[in-house]
């Protein structure tokens, strides 16, 4: 059993680890970017929120993605571990560029330059509002930061996976 919380800028490679953790621990994965819509806004807010505890009342799940100030007061209660994917700028902006021209990926081209703004700004602004929530929800949830490949294959062994090739991940 596990609850896994991950969370970090855009591009850093959030799903990519959320689907393979799922893969090999045989739990679901919740993409909190694909239960929140595109076209909804405030109002939606509870919605969402009600999804959101319908999706982590499992006792196994990984659950992807940041949302602090309105999911962490649900997901971190319930969490045993919370990983902070941690990249360079650089390295997410790349990530999320390079996205955009994968076949089949929801990242579109017309949202990039908002992106890349996130991935500037990320840690003047979001990063100080994510670890907030995460002190107030999960103080005693144990926080893994992993910084580069070779600290994420080595995560991924100890769930049993083979070691991901750096140019796969960086795809």
């Amino acid at each position: 059993m596990a609850r896994i919380v991950i969370v970090g800028c855009a591009g850093t490679g959030k799903t990519w680890l959320a689907r393979r953790l799922g893969e090999l621990m045989g739990a679901p994965v919740i993409c909190l970017d694909e239960v929140w819509q595109p076209d909804w806004g405030r109002d939606d807010v509870a919605a969402f929120r009600s999804l959101i505890i319908d999706a982590h009342a499992g006792e196994q799940w990984i659950s992807d993605g940041n949302f602090a100030q309105v999911t962490f007061d649900i997901r971190l209660p319930r969490a045993e571990l919370l990983v902070w994917l941690e990249r360079s700028e650089l390295s997410c902006a790349w990530r999320a560029i390079t996205r955009v021209f994968r076949p089949g990926q929801q990242h579109r081209i017309g949202d990039l330059a908002k992106v890349l703004r996130f991935i500037w700004n990320f840690d003047q602004i979001n990063r100080p509002l994510i670890e907030a929530n995460r002190v107030t929800y999960g103080p005693d949830v144990p926080v893994l930061s992993l910084r580069n490949n070779r600290e994420i294959s080595a995560f991924l062994s100890f769930y049993g996976g083979p070691r991901p090739s750096s140019r796969k991940f960086l795809a």
